[in-house]
Parts: structure tokens; sequence; C-alpha cells
């Protein structure tokens, strides 16, 4: 078998569709029937929010919404970065909407006074307006990656608009970021974000992590053993961005074969864990420094001590955790929890006090490397 493409079908870490999107029937489920609905010239009953810890899948997914809505056709997309959204002159702008603006409100906007009207109206009243205005023409859909990097006062602006506009017209906003969008939202102000479609962008279940890796390869021609299907499935601890680096180093060692072999074997597999196991490493190690960076590996340390032998944990004993290895400390538990929540370490899951690890096996990196405290 000739070597045509590093990896293969399999990106991890790009963002990009995988040329089989597994575990997500239930999202996928729900957008199809958020198309119909704006198809129909609809108002979506509620926005939709995506969360979960980094590497996830919530980029995929969103690029997943985006060509799909644009492949079966009827359907406008936009997509930003919270990031990189600008000022509300710039977004408008940027948007493309300043001949909506100019149709719907010509007396109070020009080619140069966008910006003025809007700092006069206090309110996103008009990009709500103009919003509506284009999602009338076409159904449209704003796809809004990274939505915990919005600036608060850019984020209350549009957000809101974008609730006003889909009260009223064909139009859908979803968001997707870390598990602290919720906190994220609540500083902004967008008073919508409670009562939006939420959906929980975890880790992958055992036949979904299987069909991840197994599927790409069968559509090339390659089969895997069980033996060595059940062991990728095991390293990867239903973790998107490790099942597509297990796919990436075994199509590797199958696409480099003198002998034309066309199965993944136990002997493949072992030869490609050296590579799985090295990416894996680099990605433990960044997150272990960005912990050490922000002063939060005691408390990391104490919450993975928390959760040994345990898939969940409750409140008291996540802050109990986090109170103990923090003493002397400024920060809250709810502060430091919520940093946490960020970093993808911990995360909610549903809609219970219960907090589950992002990645299990991060956690057991951390109570192997961090330093252990005084008098332990």
């Amino acid at each position: 078998m000739r070597e045509t493409n590093g990896g293969g079908p399999f990106k991890p870490g790009t963002g990009r569709l995988p040329p089989y999107l597994a575990g997500r029937e239930t999202e996928q489920e729900y957008f199809r029937e958020c198309f119909e609905t704006l198809r129909q010239g609809e108002p979506v009953p509620s926005e939709v929010i995506l969360y979960g810890p980094r590497g996830n899948g919530k980029t995929t997914l969103l690029r997943w919404v985006e060509t799909e809505a644009e492949a079966t056709g009827g359907l406008d997309t936009y997509w930003l970065v919270g990031s990189n959204v600008p000022e509300p002159e710039g977004l408008v702008k940027s948007l493309e909407i300043g001949s909506w603006l100019r149709r719907i409100r010509p007396d109070s906007v020009s080619m140069a006074g966008v910006g003025v009207s809007l700092r006069d109206a206090g309110e996103p009243k008009h990009l709500a307006e103009a919003l509506e205005a284009r999602a009338r023409a076409k159904p449209l859909l704003v796809l809004l990656d990274e939505a915990h990097t919005l600036k608060p006062a850019v984020g209350q602006w549009l957000l809101n608009a974008a609730q006003a506009a889909g009260s009223r017209a064909p139009f859908l906003l979803a968001l997707a970021g870390t598990p602290d969008l919720r906190a994220r939202l609540s500083e902004m102000g967008a008073s919508f974000w409670n009562r939006g479609k939420k959906l929980a962008v975890g880790r992958l279940d055992e036949n979904a992590t299987a069909a991840a890796v197994e599927r790409p390869l069968a559509a090339a021609g390659i089969t895997v053993e069980r033996e060595a299907l059940e062991r990728i499935v095991r390293e990867s601890h239903g973790y998107p961005f490790f099942t597509q680096l297990w796919g990436q180093s075994v199509w590797r060692k199958a696409a480099r074969s003198t002998d034309g072999a066309r199965t993944v074997t136990m002997a493949v597999v072992n030869e490609a864990a050296a590579e799985f196991e090295a990416e894996r490493n680099n990605y433990y190690i960044d997150r272990f420094l960005e912990l050490h960076r922000k002063a939060l590996l005691p408390a990391a340390r104490a919450v993975a001590t928390a959760f040994l032998d345990e898939r969940q944990i409750g409140l008291a004993a996540l802050e109990e955790a986090i109170v103990t290895a923090t003493q002397g400390t400024e920060r809250s538990a709810a502060d430091i929890t919520q940093e946490l929540e960020h970093l993808g370490f911990v995360w909610l899951t549903k809609g219970l006090p219960m907090w589950e690890p992002g990645i299990p096996s991060l956690m057991d990196y951390i109570l192997q490397h961090a330093p252990t405290p005084p008098g332990d």
C-alpha cells in the first residue's frame, strides 16, 4: 500500500471533518431538525450551545453543521471565532450587512455612519434588524466557535442582537466553547443562554471510538483485528483527539508496509504505539505546564486524587479537595473550579452538580508527575 497522505483520513487536532464523524448522531439529528425548521421560514426555538473540554470535537461538529447546511441547500452560513469578533462597527462590516441596514434604516445609516448610529442606539437593535433582514432573504446560521473568548461587551452586543433576530426570523446562532462557557455567557449579560439548547460534547463510548478508527480504515480497504482494535479503544479513553492520533499512527504503519498487508494486527499496533504515546505525552506535558503556569497543579493533583476509583464527584468532594490543596492562597474554590473547567480538567456534562474528568488518563499523568504535597 502506498502512503499518499501522512495521516491518511485521520486529522488529529485540526478541527477538520474526519471521513466519519462518530458518536455525534444525537447532535446531528437535532441540527437536521433545525435545518428543516429554518427552511420552512420559521424561527428555531432556541440557540444551540455546544460545550465540552478541548479535543472532543466541538469545532469539528460545527464544521459538520456548516458543511451539511450548505450541501443540503437553502441555508446561508457565517463562521465567527470568538477571539476575532471585532467591535460592533467592524462586525457589521464583516457580516456584509451594511446594505441591509441602509435598506431598513436609510434615515440613520450612511456609508460612514454605521458605527455612529449603533453607538447612538445604545443597544443591539440595528444589528438585530439587519440579521433579521438577511435571514428573511435566506435562512441564516451563524456559527460562533471559541465563544468563551468573546470580549464581554462585544459578546453582550452580538448575542442579544442574535437572540432578538432569532425570535422573529429563520435564524440560528450556534456557539461552541469550553466547559465554563455558561459562566462566561453569564458574565456577558447574555440573558438567553440559560434557555438555549445545551449539547455536551464529551468523550465517545466504546462503540463510537471503535467506529471512528475502523470505518475510515475499512473505506481504504484495511481491516483491523479485534484484539488490535480493543487496545486502540482502551487506550484512547474515548477521547476523540487520542482516537485520531491512534488512527493516524496505525495508518502510517499500514501504509508503509512493504509486504502488501492490509490488516492492522497487534504487531502493527505495537509498532504504532511508540508514535501514539509520544504524541499523547506531548499533549500531556502541554496541559501539565499550563496548570503549572496558572499555579493550579496542587489543586489539579488533589482533584485527581479525589477521582481515584470514582467516575464522578459532587461539589462537596470537589471543593474539599481544592480547599485542602490551596490553603493560604487568596483564590476561592469556586474560581479554581471555573479555571479547571476552562482547561477541561473537569466538567459538568448534565444538569446535575456532578463533575467528571475531561480526560481520565490526564489525571493519571498529573498524579504521576505533579509534586507531592509536604507530609503526604
